[in-house]
């Protein structure tokens, strides 16, 4: 038995063929497919019926499929990944920084399509990485991963599950340089060991977010052409 058996899948595409395509591959693996057209119709099915997850295509008239996420992630965490076109970079970009979770580009196998989602759900549904003790990076950062809290002078910031993993990681392997596959396998799959544009993205995203200077870090370091390292600590501390 396919261990999507049963998942609830709602596909979000205009066209239908590739609803039709989409459909057949999914019931073969046991899911239970639904369907929207356009992006309200959408937001009205994910709200309703619940689905594990929103395969949502990017061009479709009215709302488009961007619209459609930004709505959609202003009220759920529903695994999204977004539908576009095989070589459309800002595309994918784009989707992954409204807050979908994967992108697959068309046109695409039922093996990928079906990996994707795979991985996607496993991602979903992984208990939170967490230690026993907080970790005082300096007077500006704490990490306390038992708690799953970042503080940034004293206050608490808000990391999506995949910044709080690719964070931790770094963190557990402070003054260590992770290689490019490493981070990948250990934060999103072995599917995506060779993504290393994801790498570059959700570092950024931290970047952003725990940096005094996001354009000059100085926790998460690049090492050129191989990796990242975040910094070496400071004494940890225990709460």
């Amino acid at each position: 038995m396919s261990d999507l058996n049963n998942r609830c899948i709602l596909v979000v595409d205009d066209e239908p063929r590739m609803v039709n395509f989409m459909r057949a591959n999914l019931e073969l693996e046991g899911c239970r497919v639904i369907t929207a057209t356009n992006g309200r119709d959408a937001l009205e099915r994910a709200r309703d019926d619940m689905p594990d997850v929103m395969l949502l295509d990017i061009m479709m008239p009215g709302m488009d499929g961007f619209e459609t996420l930004r709505r959609l992630r202003q009220a759920s965490q529903l695994p999204v990944l977004v539908l576009t076109a095989k070589d459309d970079e800002d595309d994918r970009i784009r989707g992954l920084e409204l807050g979908a979770d994967d992108y697959i580009g068309k046109p695409f196998s039922h093996r990928e399509l079906v990996s994707r989602i795979r991985a996607v759900l496993r991602r979903h549904h992984a208990p939170p990485p967490a230690t026993q003790t907080a970790i005082r990076i300096d007077d500006r950062l704490t990490v306390d991963f038992a708690r799953h809290e970042v503080l940034v002078c004293g206050e608490r910031i808000n990391l999506r599950p995949t910044e709080y993993r690719l964070l931790y990681h770094l963190v557990q392997n402070a003054g260590y340089v992770m290689n490019h596959e490493t981070l990948l396998t250990r934060v999103w799959g072995p599917e995506y060991r060779d993504e290393t544009h994801y790498l570059r993205l959700y570092v950024t995203y931290l970047r952003q977010k725990i940096e005094e200077d996001p354009a000059n870090p100085t926790y998460i370091l690049t090492e050129r052409g191989v990796g990242y390292r975040f910094r070496d600590l400071a004494p940890r501390t225990e709460r």
